[in-house]
C-alpha cells in the first residue's frame, strides 16, 4: 500500500575476465573479490566470466556468511560463467541459451564453446526477477562479424524478460552486453522491454567519466581495442523496470576506478557496477509498459531487422560455399572409387598404382568432405535461426505500426 516502507537494494555486478589459465593473477583477483564481496556486505551479486567451477566454490564458501543463497549456472562445453550470490532466499533458478553464439572455428574467440546465456534466478523480494548475462563480444567494431549473432541474442533476450516477467513485480538485470548505448541492439533490449539504464536515471553517480566500464587506465584492458574511445566504453550494465504496484527508483551507480583500495590490481579488465535501488509498492497497479515511443521503437526494430538481414545474406552465401566444397570432395573421392576399382579390374595394369598416393589423396578429401559438410550444416542451421528472427522482427514491426 501506499506509504509503505522503501526497500534499499544495493546490487553489484563484475564481469570477473576470471579465464583459466589464461586470465592474469586470476586465483589473486577473484580472492580479492571475495574479500570486498564480504566486506561490503550487497544484497545480489551477478557475476559473469566466472570460467572455473573451483573459483565458483570457493567464492561461495568465503561468502556462506553473508551470501547464504548462490547459483551457477552451467552451460556449452566450458560453462555459461554466470553465477549469482544473493542474500534473500531464491525460489527459482532458469537458464536460456541463446541460439546463435558465434562460430566454432573461430578458436582464437570461443564464444561458441561457453554457450553464451541468460541465467535467471527468482528471489522472495518482491518477488525479485534477477538475470545475470553477457553477450557475444564485439571483438572488432569497424568490421563486426558477429553483429547478427549479437543482435539476435539480444532480441531473444527481451523476447524471454517479456515472457518470464509477467509474475514478477521488479524485474532487474546485470551483464556485459558487449555493446554501447547507442547501439542498436541495447536500444532494442530497452525499447521492446522497457528496462531502464540505472546509470540514466541514478541520482548520484561516482565513478568512471560516461559510466565507462571498459576503460584504458585498467592495466588489464586491451589498449589497442580503445584507441577510438580514448576515454573508454560502456558495455556493462544494470537495467531494471517495475510491474504491477511497484515502483522502482536508483538512488546512486558507481563503478570501480581502476586497482582496488589497498592493492595494485583491479577486480578485473572490466570496471565493477554498483546500484542502489529504492522498490517501494504503490497504491494501484501501474501495468507494464514498453517504456518507448511506439514509432522510435519502430525505428529501432527496423535497423535490427536491417543488421539481420545482412547477416542471414551472409549466413546463405558461406552455406553455399561450404556445400559446394562438400559435393567437389565427394566427387573427388568418387573418382578415386572409380580409379580402384578399374586397377582391381586389371585395367591400367601396365603401369604400376601409386598407393601412397592414393591413400594420402584420399584422406585429404574425406577431411574435408567431413569439415565442409559440418560447416554445412552449422550454416543451415544458423540461416533458419536468423531467418526465423527477422520474421519475428517483422510481425513486431507491422503490429507497432498497425497499432492505433
Amino acid at each position: 500500500m501506499e506509504g509503505e516502507p522503501t526497500l534499499r537494494l544495493r546490487v553489484f555486478d563484475l564481469n570477473c575476465w576470471a579465464i583459466r589459465y589464461l586470465s592474469k593473477r586470476r586465483q589473486e583477483r577473484v580472492r580479492l573479490i571475495g574479500e570486498t564481496l564480504r566486506r561490503e556486505g550487497f544484497d545480489l551479486v551477478l557475476l559473469q566470466e566466472v570460467w572455473s567451477e573451483q573459483d565458483y566454490s570457493d567464492l561461495r564458501v568465503k561468502l556462506a556468511g553473508c551470501y547464504p543463497f548462490s547459483h551457477y549456472f552451467r552451460s556449452g562445453v566450458i560453462g555459461s560463467g554466470l553465477c549469482v550470490f544473493s542474500r534473500f532466499p531464491i525460489l527459482d533458478t532458469l537458464l536460456y541459451q541463446y541460439s546463435l553464439n558465434g562460430y566454432p572455428y573461430m578458436l582464437q574467440h570461443g564464444d561458441w564453446f561457453c554457450g553464451k546465456s541468460v541465467g535467471v534466478s527468482v528471489g522472495v523480494t518482491a518477488p525479485l526477477l534477477s538475470l545475470s548475462l553477457q553477450l557475444h563480444a564485439e571483438y572488432c567494431r569497424e568490421k563486426d562479424a558477429y553483429l547478427p549473432h549479437r543482435l539476435v541474442q539480444a532480441w531473444e533476450l527481451a523476447q524471454f524478460i517479456r515472457h518470464t516477467s509477467k509474475a514478477a513485480d521488479v524485474v532487474l538485470l546485470g551483464g556485459d552486453l558487449n555493446m554501447h548505448p547507442e547501439d542498436a541492439g541495447v536500444r532494442l533490449l530497452r525499447g521492446w522491454t522497457g528496462l531502464r539504464d540505472a546509470f540514466a536515471e541514478a541520482t548520484r553517480f561516482e565513478g568512471c567519466k560516461n559510466g565507462c566500464t571498459l576503460v584504458p587506465d585498467n592495466c588489464f584492458a586491451e589498449k589497442s581495442e580503445l584507441l577510438p574511445f580514448p576515454l573508454g566504453i560502456r558495455i556493462d550494465y544494470i537495467l531494471y523496470k517495475a510491474i504491477s504496484s511497484f515502483t522502482v527508483k536508483c538512488e546512486e551507480l558507481k563503478t570501480t576506478t581502476g586497482p582496488a583500495p589497498g592493492m595494485d590490481i583491479p577486480f578485473s579488465d572490466h570496471e565493477a557496477v554498483m546500484a542502489t535501488l529504492h522498490i517501494q509498492r504503490q497504491g494501484q497497479p501501474v501495468g507494464a509498459t514498453l517504456g518507448t515511443a511506439d514509432l522510435a521503437l519502430a525505428d529501432v526494430v527496423t535497423e535490427a531487422r536491417t543488421e539481420v538481414g545482412v547477416g542471414l545474406r551472409a549466413a546463405r552465401r558461406q552455406r553455399y560455399s561450404s556445400g559446394r566444397m562438400a559435393v567437389l570432395a565427394l566427387l573427388l573421392l568418387l573418382l578415386q572409387a572409380a580409379a580402384a576399382l578399374g586397377t582391381l579390374a586389371g585395367l591400367g595394369a601396365e603401369q604400376p598404382f601409386p598407393k601412397l598416393s592414393f591413400c594420402l589423396l584420399a584422406f585429404l578429401a574425406l577431411g574435408v568432405l567431413v569439415l565442409a559438410a559440418g560447416l554445412h550444416l552449422f550454416h543451415t542451421m544458423e540461416v533458419k535461426i536468423l531467418h526465423g528472427t527477422e520474421e519475428q522482427m517483422w510481425m513486431a514491426l507491422r503490429a507497432l505500426q498497425e497499432r492505433p
